[in-house]
């Protein structure tokens, strides 16, 4: 079956029962939260039991509820053209002044920031930050294009304190990371489009593990997102032909701001240690 699950809907909902028309208008009113949160969450929010959602998956040609979010997805998914496409776009575009590009990125990382701020959900933001705050363990996965931005999360991180960890460094194998993780760790898996088969791989075995999993991603059909227990859509839309990370990294920097903030004063002390260590080694030169 082709059809998007909105069409599915239409034709059959003359012969659905009356919850699960309910449950079928909830679904079309609210395509972000079925996309990106849980079944019990969306349930609990809905008013509708888990088991009405999974019917109606059914009853509309899905085999599971699980693959209705993913036809869900898919239809939400970012209309993003390859990176060579654009690189051919741009290429063949008229020239212009250096300063015609300056702008059009500018206006663009600015719509973008804006977009991240308006569309932030601060009860899952908090509730993330309590995650990672009482977490054992964190661990930060990033692969492809998105690995210098976790190794600048795992820099931050490394203030905070020493139960952070950056999945697949200077050769480590992110079996062995994964190895001993459980309900009492969390993991922050940042993969953008197209998504790195190794972070959604890892998101699946640490969600399998109990691991409390929380995906940063660009597309609501990263396929990561199916594994996750929060997630958080980040626009990384740019008139270059690569997506830009702008708006990561100033989510990043505004996370860590919060846990350190949650963290009180042992962390101002190790990150004054750090400091002292860094000046006795000569790692940094004071101006």
């Amino acid at each position: 079956m082709s059809a998007s699950y909105q069409q599915r809907l239409a034709e059959h909902y003359a012969e659905l029962s009356p919850r699960l028309r309910e449950a079928g208008d909830y679904l079309v009113e609210n395509p972000l939260d079925v996309a990106t949160r849980s079944l019990r969450s969306v349930a609990t929010e809905a008013r509708i039991a888990p088991a009405t959602f999974s019917r109606l998956a059914r009853a509309l040609g899905f085999e599971t509820f699980e693959t209705l979010r993913d036809a869900v997805r898919a239809q939400l998914a970012l209309k993003v053209s390859t990176f060579a496409t654009r690189a051919k776009d741009l290429r063949e575009a008229p020239a212009g002044a250096p300063e015609g590009i300056l702008m059009r990125s500018l206006e663009r990382t600015q719509s973008n920031l804006e977009e991240l701020v308006r569309g932030l959900d601060p009860v899952e933001l908090a509730k993330l930050v309590d995650v990672l705050h009482e977490a054992r363990r964190v661990l930060i996965v990033g692969a492809l294009g998105s690995t210098g931005i976790a190794e600048y999360a795992g820099y931050m991180a490394n203030f905070l304190g020493e139960k952070w960890r950056l999945a697949g460094r200077m050769g480590s194998s992110y079996g062995s990371a994964l190895s001993e993780m459980d309900k009492q760790d969390a993991m922050i898996v940042i993969t953008m489009s197209p998504s790195a088969r190794v972070a959604v791989n890892a998101a699946e075995i640490a969600r399998h593990q109990g691991v409390h999993v929380a995906v940063i991603t660009d597309s609501y059909a990263c396929p990561a997102l199916r594994h996750a227990n929060s997630s958080f859509i980040i626009t990384g839309e740019s008139p270059n032909f690569f997506n830009t990370y702008t708006t990561t990294v100033f989510f990043l920097e505004m996370l860590m701001a919060m846990l350190a903030q949650k963290a009180g004063p042992d962390v101002v002390e190790r990150i004054s240690e750090i400091e002292r260590h860094n000046r006795a080694l000569g790692e940094v030169v004071d101006l």
